[in-house]
């Protein structure tokens, strides 16, 4: 029980005590005896109501209001409607605040709240995963006591930088590109958002590597072109006409080379766009592969050992355009980046999962293991000189990869230096018949 009530209690005992023997003192009648108690019943269960209601309201929420009648009742039906809206409006925030927290876990981006004194009140996943924190753990710590690269201080410290986008590379999350931008949030609270941008730099780099490489890939044959065209008209009544031939030979030889490049670039542009799916059409592999053969011995002429072994399926479901571009690709660099004498084995094989393998395997001078996985990058060249000699554009692999990744295949390489190489496309099932 409330101390003070009891208190009030005691008082008016004792003052009832006192008026009650000033009363019979002075001979006072039954009647005014019987309205003496009844104003002190009337009091007394008012003090009660008083108590209870003091004590409901000291009670946790949610505990229902007690029942009474009269007056009272009246008064505890108005706090019990009040309770309710209360609680109705409590729920709603609830529903509203777990929504908007379901909202900011969707999203893309990191999204981190900070207060005035920049510790951190709530993050999403993404932030979690683009800062390297961790919410049960980081929550209620500074940022800048978890983030301590100076450029990222001295945004947060200036505030004509606020609302613009800032680069960030963090030591807690190595190897990512970060996008950070703080915007002002109410009650001097700051919304901080960040996103990973790792794949647009990337995509910016290649992008910017390739107009370089393919600059350079065709500055090198149009040099040698107009030189050479050049030489032949200030030449053309001096120089004997089987001179005159040969530097014609030559500038038509580095044009064949341009419009290689210009070939490969523009099949390598159609394959990485959005293209259609390729063609389901049934192709033959007995004639593919026997005209790639024949291709790929006139570019030998001679100088190396090819085989042909055909024990796979009759048919392969696809573009027979693609397909022949990705076979033609690999066993033309065989005999491109080896040397004369080399061994080159075709095969195409069925494989024991149900699917089929072509396979290009040579007994050359092999590929170091470390330009292994880059081996399908555009313009990517383990001997530069040596490719450019023999006629390479740098992109018949990412052709390649292209082509299969169309047609549910992989690309799987195999290559030991001075061992020779296996290059094999792989098939599933469902690309065969037989």
């Amino acid at each position: 029980m409330n101390a003070v009530v009891v208190e009030l209690l005691a008082a008016i005992a004792l003052v009832a005590l006192a008026s009650l023997s000033g009363w019979i003192a002075a001979g006072a009648s039954g009647a005014e005896l019987m309205a003496f108690f009844a104003l002190g019943l009337f009091f007394l269960r008012q003090l009660w109501m008083v108590l209870r209601l003091t004590r409901w309201a000291r009670s946790p929420l949610g505990t229902p209001t007690p029942s009474a009648h009269g007056a009272w009742g009246v008064i505890f039906d108005l706090l019990h409607r009040r309770g309710r809206m209360a609680s109705a409006e409590r729920e709603q925030a609830t529903l509203e605040l777990d929504r908007f927290r379901r909202a900011a876990e969707a999203l893309p981006d990191g999204v981190m709240i900070l207060d005035g004194h920049r510790a951190i009140e709530w993050m999403n996943l993404q932030a979690e995963a683009c800062l390297g924190l961790k919410a049960s753990i980081d929550t209620g710590s500074r940022i800048t006591h978890l983030l301590r690269e100076p450029e990222f201080l001295t945004y947060l410290d200036d505030p004509d930088h606020r609302g613009l986008p800032l680069e960030l590379r963090t030591q807690r999350n190595p190897g990512r590109c970060l996008q950070v931008q703080a915007v002002p949030f109410a009650a001097g609270r700051i919304l901080l958002l960040v996103r990973d941008v790792t794949q647009l730099q990337m995509l910016a780099t290649m992008r910017r590597d390739f107009v370089a490489n393919v600059s350079h890939e065709l500055k090198t044959p149009l040099t040698v072109t107009l030189g050479f065209v050049e030489t032949a008209l200030d030449a053309l009544e001096d120089t004997p006409p089987k001179e005159i031939a040969q530097y014609l030979q030559t500038a038509a030889e580095q044009a064949q080379r341009m419009q290689q490049l210009i070939n490969d670039l523009l099949t390598l542009s159609s394959l990485e766009t959005d293209s259609p799916p390729p063609l389901e059409d049934p192709v033959d592999v007995t004639t593919l592969l026997a005209d790639i053969r024949q291709e790929i011995e006139a570019l030998s002429a001679g100088r190396h050992q090819i085989q042909l072994e055909n024990q796979g399926p009759r048919e392969l479901l696809g573009s027979a355009r693609e397909l022949r571009s990705a076979f033609a690709n690999l066993a033309g660099n065989a005999v491109r980046y080896n040397p004369e004498g080399t061994e080159i084995v075709l095969r195409w094989g069925a494989e024991v999962t149900g699917g089929a393998r072509f396979s290009v395997k040579d007994s050359g001078i092999g590929i170091a293991k470390q330009h292994l996985p880059r081996l399908t990058e555009r313009f990517y060249r383990v001997d530069r000189g040596r490719s450019r000699d023999d006629g390479g554009t740098g992109l018949g692999l990412a052709i390649v990869k292209h082509v299969l990744e169309r047609h549910q295949a992989v690309l799987q390489i195999e290559s030991e230096l001075g061992q020779g190489s296996c290059f094999s496309a792989v098939f599933p099932p469902h690309r065969l018949q037989s």
